[in-house]
Parts: structure tokens; sequence; C-alpha cells
């Protein structure tokens, strides 16, 4: 017992030490997390170092780590966002896959012989692509608010949705034969139908109860362990099922995404998912057969090149026709998802196990998948510097002091220094309003503290620790004001529930955004409205209005468009409505304007 403990230990320490070391080493090469973690592997693995003999080992529970990544998948995927991105997610992620996926399968079954089956397994498993790798790329690059960044994630989100039956479909396709384990296949596939319906009833019923109740508790540690209970009691139901333990995370995420208790859930689950994340992505390298790249060079290089040239082409014709992209944006966006993912590395560890790959197929597989992860950040980096060189300093370390919130109570808290946090913050100063203000930037924080005593701290608004260092609980006011919507969203979300009685005023990116906000209880505020208005009334003034009459056509129109927006909010999430009341309500404006345009040419003194 005492030599199986310290054998634990070792390699507790090994993985730990890999990890410590390759992973700063990666992203100080600007080549990401995943990488690092995948060399890791590699090196620790019985093909380099040979530290860990057995890969097998850990291998189910660094599969974990995927399990609490498709939970934390489903609590993002709410009815509302998956309306948003409609058109994105189900109409380019969907052709990406498709299209990806049949030339991918009738290449490995045409050039390379492969079975129907196997072709089908090997076609949608290399058309995903990596949802860790890819947004952190993107992400590190400060490119995910920009179109090709956006239709990444859109691409990406269908994938992990498509990952979720491909995962249940392998078994199945592995019974194709003869008639008795087609007969088996078939009530496999019941067996998934009921227990899938199984953990919807039980989710929809009981999971809420429960976390009502725990929440009450007011014990952290308890959430945390009801969170895991939940997902890995989920995943554990489901693979007695025979059914992917992935595929109960999931559900069970999506069950509660739209839960009041979302937020929590992601807060407790978030920490062990990005470190048995990076298990399972250990494991991966482990498993790669580095000896194949002496052995067989050129067969591996050029399957690698095989795959990206596959996919990278039929990307940007996704980018070009599907999304809209310029045409370099669409290239963009084909080398961050032209590599393989790491469903890829679930789907074909399933495949061997069911016999649809033999192991030396695997073996080329796993390690052209790592290869091609490995080139990408390269690439991405020579493609930047083709038009200039957008190359983005690396960010600095935080000091001591923009963390320590020494600073008298305030009456408003301000989320975001940019353009308009900036402009909030000059208005309450001028006034002797005291504030505070959070901000996750070092250089706005060093820039803003240099014009003098500006109470500005570094930290970010989604932790409720750093809300109450910040005092949020007494301030009257929280002003949201950062440039990123779908974290304006979650930030909201978060105050509401805690701080109830706090009043919010947010920026709003458009007008769908300020309704989407209204109904979380905020006051949003539209980012380009008042500017416009403006710019319109010197527009007028040119053309020769009075400025009497200037303003009173801007007050007017600015006050029905915000009786529209009104309006819209009752009825938002009703496409047609929406459009019938934005009818209405330009014949009501026009009317309007003619009858002011009759009032300026009335003769003096006549009614």
């Amino acid at each position: 017992m005492p030599h199986e403990a310290g054998s634990v230990l070792q390699t507790i320490v090994v993985f730990l030490l890999a990890a410590v070391v390759m992973v700063p080493l990666a992203k100080k090469l600007q080549l990401g997390a995943v990488l690092g973690y995948l060399f890791a592997g590699v090196l620790i693995g019985p093909s380099v170092l040979g530290l860990i003999q057995q890969p097998e080992s850990v291998s189910h529970i660094s599969e974990l780590g995927v399990v609490l990544l498709l939970f934390i998948i489903g609590l993002e995927l709410s009815p509302r966002r998956l309306w948003v991105m409609r058109k994105s997610v189900f109409g380019a992620g969907l052709a990406q896959v498709l299209a990806c996926g049949i030339s991918i399968g009738l290449v490995a079954w045409l050039a390379f012989a492969q079975p129907p089956a196997a072709a089908l397994v090997l076609g949608l498993g290399l058309a995903l692509s990596s949802t860790a790798f890819g947004l952190q790329l993107l992400a590190e690059r400060k490119e995910l608010q920009r179109p090709h960044g956006r239709l990444a994630f859109a691409i990406l989100l269908f994938q992990d949705i498509a990952a979720i039956p491909l995962i249940a479909l392998v078994p199945l396709l592995s019974g194709v034969g003869t008639g008795e384990s087609a007969d088996s296949g078939w009530l496999a596939l019941l067996k998934v139908i009921g227990s899938i319906g199984l953990v919807v009833i039980g989710g929809r019923y009981l999971l809420r109860p429960v976390f009502r109740v725990v929440v009450k508790t007011g014990l952290a540690e308890v959430s945390t362990a009801t969170a895991l209970l939940v997902v890995i009691g989920t995943a554990w139901l489901m693979e007695l099922a025979g059914i992917s333990m992935a595929l109960g995370a999931f559900l069970a995420g999506l069950l509660l995404a739209d839960s009041e208790y979302r937020h929590e859930l992601e807060a407790q689950i978030d920490p062990f998912k990005g470190l048995l994340l990076g298990l399972f992505f250990i494991s991966v390298g482990m498993t790669a057969n580095i000896g194949l790249l002496a052995v067989a060079p050129l067969a591996v290089l050029g399957l690698t090149c095989l795959l990206i040239l596959l996919k990278l082409p039929l990307l940007f014709l996704v980018g070009r026709l599907a999304g809209g992209l310029t045409s370099f944006a669409a290239l963009k966006l084909g080398v961050v998802l032209a590599t393989g993912g790491e469903f890829a590395f679930v789907v074909f560890q399933m495949a061997r196990e069911q016999g649809l790959i033999a192991v030396t197929e695997h073996s080329y597989l796993v390690l052209v998948i790592t290869l091609s992860m490995a080139v990408t950040p390269l690439i991405v980096v020579a493609l930047s510097r083709l038009p200039r060189s957008g190359r983005s300093a690396p960010s600095k370390p935080v000091p001591d002091e923009y963390k320590a919130m020494d600073h008298d109570t305030p009456r408003v808290l301000i989320a975001g220094m940019g353009r308009m946090g900036q402009m909030v913050s000059r208005l309450l100063h001028a006034q002797r309003i005291p504030f505070v203000a959070l901000d996750t930037s070092v250089e706005t924080i060093e820039l803003h503290r240099s014009f003098g005593q500006v109470p500005i701290f570094y930290g970010d608004p989604l932790r409720p620790e750093i809300l109450r260092a910040a005092q949020a609980p007494v301030v009257d006011c929280f002003v949201i004001a950062t440039n990123d919507a779908e974290r304006n969203h979650r930030i909201v979300e978060q105050v509401r529930r805690l701080y109830p009685h706090i009043k919010v005023i947010v920026r709003a990116r458009d007008r769908r955004d300020a309704r989407y906000l209204r109904s979380l209880g905020a006051m949003p505020i539209r980012e380009a409205f008042f500017s416009s208005l403006e710019m319109g009334r010197e527009t007028l003034l040119t053309l020769g209005l009075e400025p009497a009459q200037a303003d009173i056509r801007v007050q007017r129109f600015r006050q029905h468009d915000e009786d529209l927006l009104e309006a819209q909010y009752w009825v938002r999430g009703d496409e047609a409505a929406l459009l019938q009341t934005a009818r209405e309500a330009r014949a009501e404006l026009e009317q309007l304007f003619e009858s002011d345009l009759a009032d300026d040419v009335k003769p003096p003194g006549s009614h």
C-alpha cells in the first residue's frame, strides 16, 4: 500500500511539474495553453522520457475534463442565445460540418480504402475543430469580437452540439453488419432515448429545488460539492445506460441553462474543468506515438498537410458565402478552425475501442491532430504580419496597489473605464460624487491613475468577492460600460441576483441588445444613440433649420424612438410583431414631421 501511494503521488507530481513548466513556455511562445498540455504529455509519455509508462491508467479520470467542458457548454446554450445566433450557428455551422465531413469522409473511403462506417466517423470526427484551442487563440489575439471571431465562435458552438450525437453514433456504427448486431443497435438507440428522457424529467423537477435548498445553506463548499455531484452523477448514470458520459453532462448543463443558479454553477465548476481538461490533453499527448515521425515522417506530415488543405478552403468558402466575411477575414477563420479538435480524440478513442479504427490508424490520427494544432499558431502569427504587424504587447503584471481597494464609501460603482465609463467618471468627479471604477486592463488603470487620485482598481466584476471588496452592497447605482456585450449581460445577471436593490445602468450595443438588457431589469443606454442624435442635429442646422427648430425635431425623434423601443420590448422574440411595430412607427414619424413642416411654412400670425 505505501508503495502504491508513493506511485500515485509520484504520478501527480510528474503531471503537475510538466504542466507548470510546459504551459507557461507554450504561452510565452504564443502557442496557447492547449499545445502546452499536449507537449507536456508527449514529454512525460513513453515516447520520450517515459516517466509515465501506462497512459491508459489516467485516461478515464482525464475524460472528466471533457465531461465538465460539455457541462459548461450546455450551461451557455440558453434558448435565447441560440435564437439570436441561429443563422450563424445552424447556418454556417451546419454547412461547415457537412462540407468538411463529407469531403474528408470521401477521401478516407476512396483514397484510403476505409469501410463506409469508419470513413463516416473519420470524416465527421476530423470536421470538428478544437473549441478550447480555437477560442483561446482568438482571445489571446483579441479577435473574438471581430467578424471572423464571432463566426468562429458560432461554428464551434454548432460543432460542440454536433459532437454529442456523433459520440452516441459510434457504438451504433460499430454494430453494423449482422442482423443480431443491428437489432442490438436499435435497442441501444431506444436505451439512449429512454435515458435522455429520464435525465430531462429528473433535471426539470429535481435539480432546481435541490440547488435552492443548497444555496440557502450559504456554504460555498456544499455548493461546489452539489455542482460536481450533478455533473459527475449524471455522467455516471448515462454511462451505466451505455451512453457517453459527455452526453449526460451536456444535457445536465442544458437543463440548467435558464436557471437562476447558472453563473454560480459555472463559477464552481470552471476551476475543475480547466485542471481536468488540461489532464485530458496531457493524457492525449502521452498517447501520441512520436516514434511514427521517425518511422514514417512523410506519411505523418503529408496527412497533417492534407487535413489542413482539405478544411481550410472549405472554411474559407463558408466564411465568404454563409458568414459574409471579407477574403482576409475568411482566411483567418479557416486557419483557426482547420485543426482537429479535442472531441476528435474522444470519438476516435471510442472508435478504436469499438473496432471501427485499427490501433495503428488511431496512432496516426492522434499525432496528425496534435501536429495540426502545433502548426496553427505559427500560421496565424505569419498571417497577421501580411498586411501589417498586428502583434499586441504582452500583458503587464498587475501591481499590488491596483488590487488594494482603499477608498471612501462610494455611491456609484463603474465597471469598464473605456470611452463611456471614462465620461461617466469625469462627470461624477466634477460633481464630487464618490465612486469606484473597476477594470481588467493594467494599461487603462495606469493611464487614469496618472491623471491624479482616480479611484480605479484592478478587478473582475463577475467575481462576487471583487464586488464585495468594491462595496457594491452599499452603492446606489452600478454603471456597466465595458465594450463586450456578452460580458455585460453576465455582469447584469450577477448584480441583479446578488444585489437586486441596486439600479443598474448598462451600455447596450444596439436595439436588440437594449431589449434584452431591459428584460434583465437594467436600464440600457445605446452606445451610439445620443452621439448620432447630435450628428443629426448638426446636419439639420447645416441644411438651414433654426436651432430651435432643429432641437424640437431631435427631441421629438428621440422621444418617438424611445417609445418605439418600449413598444418593441413587449413583443420581443416575435419577429413579425417587431417588424410591424417598426413599420407603424415609421409611418407615424413621417406624419409628425409633415405636420412640423406645415407649421414651418405657415405665415406669421396665422393659426
